[in-house]
């Protein structure tokens, strides 16, 4: 795919920059329940196993069964159009958190926000795509994937904060009002690139599926998200609270050390991966999930350690390792998926990708997490056994990485001919 270079489209930065913004609050309000578990169990009189499951199934469900057809329509309509329109919704639902009566209504807005969130990353990597070239685009995808620890710091600290001040309510309220700003600014400013399968008919669904499901290197690059991300989001979820348990801090204590040293180490991991990984992809599709591979396969054993460490500030100094190694590992993924798929029906093959990879990921994660505590007692070192037997998922994901490099170009190319 050529670079769009057109004098009436928007330029590809800003572009990247406005999505950037938008995907941060989204990762905000899909974080910000984690640093107010306290303040909402107290109210509510909740377990772990019902926290888990409002951070994981009352989010993810909706948020996958909507991804597929909203990603079948960005595949054909305007892709800017559902991205803003998505932010407005799970922007809404979050402030509409903040006036739950209830543990139904709690699970009711964190449907929304499921349906809402939906919208946005399909229809936004193919998006990016179409502005930049597969070899700048790790850079580009790098630089989106900022938001995953921009997103965490503001939902960790900023939730905690001003929860601290106003109550665990108003911090919804306020999370929710920059998202439907900055869907209206992107609306106004980002144009959509043309596709030259715009009139095209699409394809039905269930043959897409069925060629994608022959493809090794797309099946391992989705055992090898989806267990990544199993992984890494029990832990992100369940970090603060542990670190409040077993060190004896306060939750705004163990928000702000979490944001600031796994997030910062994060984003520089996730910058460095980023160029790392366009300059090994100018060498060959395979250097990507190799080095993602690795990075995962490091990054999973800090976590352990972290889990585990017998004092907070010893926690606090393993989280720099662990945040330099796994903070862009998702960015070789994502890149090698883009490389690997035809235009025509790439939102729709990104949404059936990333609907597994959350499916594991942030339903099985932060719920099996919570399960495991409560069965080991709903205690101190509970929440640390049950972080034990997630966390090491990371190590099948890094395998099914290092495999999916075998196979990517040679499957490319099958993906291609059979477009021709």
């Amino acid at each position: 795919m050529t670079d769009i270079a057109a004098p009436r489209l928007s330029n590809r930065w800003l572009v990247l920059f406005l999505l950037l913004l938008i995907f941060i609050f989204n990762y905000a309000d899909r974080f910000l329940i984690s640093g107010l578990v306290g303040p909402i169990k107290a109210e509510f009189g909740l377990g772990d196993g019902f926290m888990g499951l409002l951070m994981g199934p009352a989010f993810v469900v909706l948020y996958v069964l909507a991804g597929i057809p909203i990603a079948r329509l960005a595949d054909r309509k305007s892709r800017i159009a559902i991205i803003c329109a998505g932010c407005v919704v799970w922007s809404l639902f979050t402030g509409l958190t903040g006036f739950a009566t209830g543990p139904a209504m709690l699970a009711l807005c964190r449907v929304g926000v499921g349906i809402g969130e939906a919208a946005f990353v399909a229809p936004a990597y193919s998006l990016l795509s179409d502005y930049f070239k597969p070899e700048r685009r790790g850079i580009a995808f790098a630089i989106l994937g900022l938001a995953t620890y921009f997103g965490q710091i503001a939902g960790y600290a900023g939730g905690p904060a001003i929860a601290h001040v106003h109550g665990w309510r108003s911090a919804f309220v306020a999370m929710a009002v920059p998202g439907i700003l900055l869907g209206a600014i992107a609306w106004m400013l980002i144009r959509e690139p043309p596709r030259s399968n715009a009139s095209a008919v699409q394809e039905a669904f269930a043959p897409i599926i069925r060629r994608l499901a022959g493809i090794r290197s797309y099946i391992a690059l989705m055992v090898g998200m989806g267990f990544g991300t199993l992984s890494g989001v029990s832990f992100g979820f369940w970090g603060p609270t542990l670190f409040v348990r077993n060190y004896g801090v306060t939750e705004t204590v163990a928000s702000n050390a979490f944001a600031a040293y796994f997030g910062l180490a994060g984003l520089t991991g996730m910058l460095v991966f980023g160029v790392v990984s366009d300059w090994l992809a100018r060498k060959g599709p395979e250097g990507p999930p190799r080095l993602a591979a690795f990075s995962l396969f490091a990054a999973t054993a800090c976590i352990l350690l972290v889990a585990w460490a017998d004092s907070f500030e010893h926690a606090k100094m393993l989280a720099i390792p662990s945040g330099l190694l796994g903070g862009g590992w998702s960015v070789g993924v994502m890149a090698s998926l883009q490389y690997l798929l035809p235009d025509r029906y790439r939102a729709t093959a990104t949404a059936s990708f990333v609907a597994v990879t959350t499916l594991l990921g942030f339903l099985v994660g932060p719920w099996l997490a919570g399960s495991l505590s409560e069965m080991f007692g709903d205690a101190s070192d509970s929440l640390r056994w049950g972080l034990t037997f997630t966390i090491p998922t990371g190590f099948v994901a890094a395998l099914g990485l290092w495999y999916a490099a075998r196979n990517l170009g040679a499957e490319r190319d099958k993906l291609s001919a059979h477009e021709g």
